[in-house]
């Protein structure tokens, strides 16, 4: 898997704020998509807009994406083996909804190890999270139908 595509990616989806604001879900998050917790003593409990240096957005982003690259390794034993395009898929939206939410989506974890892509997107497209943030799952839907269409 191409890392810096998977981080131009999520940057994109996500975007980038170097302030401290409330994500769709109404959770305290800053930088790219970062979820705010208790861990990060120096700015939870501090209100929306406070600021963010661009060091604390970097190091927060490269924690992140090593913390979801594991997840999937977790969710996906076979995560390694997958193609390229499934694994910035998977990745993809396991940044945005953590190991517990995409641990969720059964079906689509039975169709990914099948490797039976056109499954795995119908059950992308049967979900909560497909009405959430539509733009983006029509797209990595997309991007999982082809995998394995011939050219």
């Amino acid at each position: 898997m191409n890392l810096i595509q998977l981080q131009d990616e999520l940057a994109n989806d996500e975007g980038i704020k170097y302030e401290l604001y409330t994500c769709s879900e109404n959770h305290l998050t800053g930088g790219i998509g970062h979820l705010i917790t208790e861990w990060d003593t120096e700015y939870y409990g501090k209100p929306v807009g406070t600021k963010v240096p661009n060091e604390q957005v970097n190091d927060w982003f490269e924690r992140d994406i090593k913390v979801t690259l594991s997840d999937c390794k977790i969710i996906f034993e076979e995560f390694d083996s997958l193609p390229s395009e499934a694994q910035l898929v998977i990745a993809n939206m396991c940044f945005q909804l953590g190991r517990p939410r995409l641990s969720k989506f059964k079906k689509f974890i039975a169709a990914v190890k099948d490797q039976d892509w056109n499954r795995a997107a119908d059950e992308m497209e049967d979900s909560t999270w497909r009405w959430q943030t539509p733009e983006r799952a029509k797209r990595l839907i997309s991007r999982i139908e082809v995998i394995g269409v011939p050219i």
